[in-house]
């Protein structure tokens, strides 16, 4: 495994690895990685010959109030977490390496970066938008690989990668779950004791919801309503949103049709959990 700090060595080895014909498969993480991140590693190294994981905390995309300076960054741990999963090379920028001094260009998909979290996060798809747009041309990858999880951060990638016309095409892959039902993520690590017992009532509410749906009640109000009223009672959390939606443009639905997604953000204490659930009707 081989690790980049810098631009223009890692777009060195490209050229090397392209001239080569090799099919490259792209990650690109804020570190603190796991069995989520671990398998969009495995997928990318199936279908391409060598997979590209980039790590870098990105400050554009978060809020003035928002865990910046807290973010984990388990270097040590990431790199052999990467090793592990037989990655080719990580890209480790700095933030200066990335954002130059008198940086001012951003890429923003408009609408619907703000809705869903964009509302309660203003700012933050414009922050991954941009970096994923600097990501893509710095890597030149055949294949981007997401996770589902973000859905809402995926289908603007998706948005903005049709509307640039970047050649690479995009995987989304399936969440990656504890036992118990909470969807992998850096943030869990944030939990208090309780709050980690009380976080899996999110997937158990979006799982009911979908009964629900799959045996007859497809007023999307209801099942909201339905979904607040089951977290409310077996948890502390403090529902940011919960939201019906078209799975693949993100439109809202106040009837459950096609493919849809019932996508929620929770707060436990000061930690925001996002997940969602995907089906068709």
């Amino acid at each position: 495994m081989r690790i980049f700090n810098s631009i223009h060595s890692l777009r060195g080895a490209i050229k090397i690895l392209k001239s080569r014909k090799k099919r490259i498969g792209f990650v690109p993480t804020m570190g603190a990685l796991h069995r989520g991140h671990g398998s969009l590693f495995l997928r990318s190294r199936r279908e391409n010959d060598i997979t590209v994981v980039s790590i870098f905390v990105n400050p554009k995309q978060f809020g003035l109030r928002e865990d910046f300076d807290a973010y984990p960054r388990p270097e040590k741990s990431d790199i052999l977490l990467a090793k592990k999963e037989m990655v080719d090379i990580i890209f480790y920028p700095s933030e200066n390496e990335m954002y130059r001094t008198g940086f001012l260009t951003s890429v923003q998909v408009d609408t619907i970066s703000q809705i869903l979290c964009g509302k309660s996060r203003p700012g933050h798809f414009r922050g991954v938008t941009t970096v994923v747009n600097k990501l893509l041309n710095i890597v030149a990858p055949d294949v981007l690989y997401l996770g589902q999880k973000d859905t809402q951060q995926a289908v603007l990638i998706k948005r903005m990668i049709a509307d640039l016309n970047i050649p690479v095409t995009v995987r989304i892959c399936p969440i990656v779950r504890e036992r118990d039902g909470l969807a992998l993520s850096s943030r869990n690590c944030y939990l208090s004791a309780r709050q980690r017992l009380e976080a899996p009532i999110l997937y158990r509410a979006l799982q009911n919801a979908k009964q629900k749906a799959l045996e007859g009640e497809h007023r999307s109000l209801h099942l909201g309503r339905f979904i607040r009223s089951t977290i409310a009672r077996q948890s502390s959390g403090k529902i940011d949103y919960i939201a019906c939606v078209d799975a693949d443009t993100l439109a809202p639905l106040r009837r459950l049709r096609g493919k849809i997604m019932i996508a929620l953000a929770v707060k436990f204490g000061k930690t925001r959990l996002i997940d969602n659930i995907v089906f068709s009707l």
